[in-house]
């Protein structure tokens, strides 16, 4: 069984699964995603007069909670039960491409020229880590949710909106992949 969770699953098995949780959490009453969660943490320890987080969080909050719980357990479960002992393995042609922008270690999940202490000390890194994960919390928060919570449940509910933004989220995506880590590496 350990060796069942610890290999990634085929497109036919893990695809249906994530298809599955939309109409079961539609029927349950939840929705997937999880970038409300901070909004769900600052209404639950927060006593503030302010009227955004003043909101039965335990009614609409509780399940993405526990979502995101389960999210960090899952993964401290998987680096320490379930990590293989091998390394992780880059294609030549991405670690080619990844030289010319001068990034030559692959060990770990993320390399660590730039997602380090070290490494946040240099431009690339800053902005990557910094500049980046600020503009992906704020974009997250102005469109009404994450990738995954528009990408899974709100193309599932036929909402254009989430449509609009899993566009800008793959736009983006390409943007910075193509013109802005070239420029910044």
């Amino acid at each position: 069984m350990l060796e069942l969770l610890s290999e990634p699953w085929p497109w036919y098995v893990a695809g249906p699964l994530i298809g599955l949780m939309v109409p079961l959490l539609l029927w349950a009453g939840g929705e997937f995603g999880v970038s409300e969660n901070l909004r769900h943490i600052c209404a639950a320890v927060l006593p503030t007069r302010n009227d955004f987080f003043r909101y039965d969080w335990k009614a609409t909050g509780l399940w993405n909670l526990t979502f995101a719980l389960g999210i960090v357990l899952g993964g401290a479960v998987a680096a320490t039960v379930l990590a293989s002992p091998d390394p992780l393995i880059v294609s030549d042609a991405t670690a080619a491409d990844l030289a010319v922008m001068g990034l030559t270690t692959f060990e770990g999940l993320a390399p660590a020229q730039v997602f380090s202490w070290q490494g946040l000390a240099t431009v690339p890194g800053f902005v990557m880590i910094v500049i980046g994960g600020s503009l992906v919390g704020f974009g997250a928060r102005y469109a009404g949710g994450c990738t995954s919570g528009h990408a899974i449940s709100g193309l599932a509910n036929l909402q254009l909106a989430s449509l609009l933004a899993v566009l800008g989220f793959f736009a983006g995506g390409l943007l910075a992949t193509w013109f802005i880590l070239p420029l910044l590496f």
